[in-house]
């Protein structure tokens, strides 16, 4: 286990007993370049930072790999180039630490926002059936799944480019048979932002 400040995994009862638990959590989900960080973005500023907390489940990996090679945690962290370059190699070394602790990266990455405070959690990257499964067992019905879909043309529009190893993964691959998505959005150029807003903002109590 990582002795590292930033990747203690707190007891799954002290954060599931918590007085401040979250009236409503959001579980993102879509495939590379399909738009997730973009939505929830733009949902977190309608939210507002008193009241919510954008929580990203790669982000004790991306701390992890900062720290060890003296890497740029805030570009890691961001959309561009810089986070592709690490993506395989980072991948590989969280889907170890999963196989020994499926909850692992949930707990470490609420511990590491500081989230306890916040009314509204948006967890940004679900990749998992697992991810899925902890936050429902420990947080029941305050959660909310949410999949972003986006036709692959207009991923590659965006920059993606197919990459073995990373779009043949579990990290892209396992949520693909799920088929009950408490909310869908199509992120298309045509989609309606403010109406997939609505549609969101709507379930926040």
């Amino acid at each position: 286990m990582a002795t590292d400040r930033t990747l203690d995994a707190r007891d799954v009862t002290k954060i599931a007993s918590s007085p401040t638990k979250p009236a409503r959590i959001f579980l993102f989900s879509g495939k590379r370049k399909s738009g997730k960080d973009y939505i929830t973005d733009i949902l977190y500023n309608r939210i507002g930072s008193q009241r919510g907390t954008i929580i990203r489940l790669s982000g004790p990996i991306k701390s992890h790999w900062a720290k060890s090679l003296g890497l740029d945690i805030d570009q890691l962290l961001g959309h561009g180039e810089y986070k592709e370059k690490y993506r395989l190699e980072m991948v590989k070394w969280g889907e170890d630490m999963r196989r020994k602790d499926y909850g692992y990266f949930c707990r470490a990455a609420i511990d590491m926002c500081n989230a306890r405070d916040k009314s509204v959690w948006i967890i940004s990257d679900v990749r998992r059936k697992t991810d899925v499964k902890w936050f429902i067992e420990n947080f029941g019905d305050a959660c909310r799944t949410v999949r972003i879909v986006c036709p692959e043309e207009v991923r590659q529009k965006r920059g993606w480019v197919y990459t073995p190893g990373i779009d043949d993964s579990e990290t892209e691959c396992d949520l693909d048979d799920v088929d009950n998505w408490d909310v869908v959005l199509e992120n298309d150029d045509d989609s309606d932002v403010e109406a997939m807003l609505r549609q969101l903002l709507g379930l926040v109590s």
